[in-house]
C-alpha cells in the first residue's frame, strides 16, 4: 500500500509530475510563426526556376492565402478564446514543406544528371532549401506537440510528444514552463545538424517519425548535394 508524502513533499510531487505532463502555455504570439513561415517563403522564392515546380510565384501566393486567413483570425495571442484554426495552419506548412521537398528532388536530380549548372548557385540553393526544412521542421514540432499552441494553453492537453529539460529538472526554470516556438526551431536545427535529438526526446510515434524524416531530408540535402555540388566546382 502506498503512502502519499505529507505536505510540502506532496507539492513538490504533484508539481514535478505536472512538469513532466507539460506545463499549460501562458498563450503566444502569432507573430513568430508567421515571420518564420515568411522567412520559409523568402528562401523559396529566390531559387533558381529549375528547382521550382510549375509557375514560379504560384505557390507562394497560394501559402499567402493560407497565412492571411490564420492573422485575420488570431492577429496576437494564441489562447484557449482563439479560433479554431488549426487545420488551416497544418495545410499552410504541409504546403511549405511540400514544395521546399519538391525543390530538394529537383535540385538532386539536376545534380545526379551531371548538369553543368553553375556550382556556386547550386550550393546557395542547397543552403536555402536546408534552412527551409529547419524552419518546416520547427513549425511542425510547434502544431503537433501536446496538440498545438491552442491546446497546450489548456490543462487538458494531451500528452507530451517531447520531452524538454525544464520538464523533467523544473528547478532550472523560473515558475512553470512550457516550451514556444523557439524551442520547436531549435530542436529542428539540433535535429537536422545532429541527424538525432539532442536535448528534447521524442516521446510519440508521431514524433519519432517526423524527426526520423526531417534527418533524412537533411542528409540528402547536406551529403548528396553537398558533395556534389562541390565536385561540380572542383
Amino acid at each position: 500500500m502506498s503512502v502519499d508524502p505529507p505536505g510540502p513533499d506532496r507539492d513538490v510531487a504533484g508539481a514535478a509530475e505536472r512538469a513532466l505532463w507539460g506545463e499549460p502555455s501562458p498563450g503566444e504570439s502569432r507573430w513568430p510563426a508567421t515571420a518564420a513561415v515568411l522567412a520559409a517563403l523568402g528562401l523559396q522564392v529566390i531559387l533558381p526556376d529549375r528547382l521550382v515546380f510549375g509557375p514560379r510565384y504560384a505557390l507562394p501566393v497560394l501559402e499567402l492565402a493560407l497565412l492571411v486567413p490564420l492573422m485575420i483570425a488570431n492577429p496576437s495571442r494564441l489562447s484557449r478564446a482563439s479560433r479554431d484554426t488549426r487545420g488551416l495552419s497544418l495545410a499552410l506548412i504541409a504546403l511549405v514543406n511540400l514544395a521546399n521537398i519538391t525543390s530538394l528532388a529537383l535540385l538532386i536530380r539536376l545534380l545526379v544528371n551531371g548538369s553543368k549548372a553553375n556550382g556556386k548557385q547550386l550550393i546557395f540553393a542547397a543552403v536555402g532549401i536546408w534552412f527551409t526544412q529547419v524552419i518546416v521542421f520547427g513549425l511542425w514540432y510547434w502544431e503537433l506537440d501536446r496538440g498545438g499552441p491552442v491546446a497546450r494553453t489548456t490543462v487538458e492537453h494531451g500528452p507530451p510528444d517531447w520531452l524538454f529539460p525544464q520538464m523533467e529538472n523544473p528547478g532550472v526554470a523560473r515558475g512553470p514552463w512550457s516550451p514556444w516556438l523557439l524551442d520547436y526551431l531549435y530542436l529542428s536545427l539540433t535535429n537536422s545538424t545532429a541527424f538525432s535529438p539532442t536535448d528534447a526526446m521524442p516521446l510519440s510515434v508521431r514524433a519519432k517519425a517526423v524527426m526520423g524524416a526531417q534527418s533524412i531530408v537533411s542528409v540528402a540535402t547536406i551529403v548528396v548535394v553537398g558533395a556534389r555540388a562541390v565536385n561540380i566546382l572542383s
